[in-house]
């Protein structure tokens, strides 16, 4: 069991880093906020581990929900890494999917969205906010 093996994540935001939070029974990861950390690999490895361990554990399918404001470089690269992983579980057979929510005064994080689908063949949703 998924449970046994791996627990869910629930990491509190800070003004330069996102919530995150994972529910391994609905086969969710959530991250919300602005992420500009100072040490981006000691966020998003936990992250990263997580995402693969829950990969490796069995066939649930995985729903990513993004809502973030502003990510920095090494964010971006980070956000890269974890796509690159949902991209290969989708190659695999893996029902994944991701939902990246926006401000819909905030254009820029629409267009970051945009450029992040652009490089993926899994369902990738960009949604607007009620404002």
């Amino acid at each position: 069991m998924i449970q046994n093996r791996l627990n869910d994540l629930c990491l509190e935001p800070t003004l330069s880093s996102p919530m995150v939070q994972t529910d391994l029974d609905a086969g969710i990861l959530r991250m919300k906020g602005e992420s500009y950390p100072e040490n981006s690999f000691e966020l998003y490895s936990s992250i990263l581990t997580w995402l693969e361990g829950f990969l490796e554990a069995g066939a649930q399918p995985l729903q990513l929900e993004l809502e973030l404001n502003y990510l920095n470089t090494s964010s971006v690269r980070a956000m890269i890494e974890l796509f690159d992983q949902l991209q290969a579980a989708a190659d695999a057979g893996r029902q994944v999917s991701v939902n990246w929510y926006h401000d819909p005064r905030n254009p820029r994080a629409a267009e970051l969205g945009e450029e992040f689908r652009e490089d993926y063949s899994f369902p990738f949703a960009i949604l607007a906010l009620d404002p």
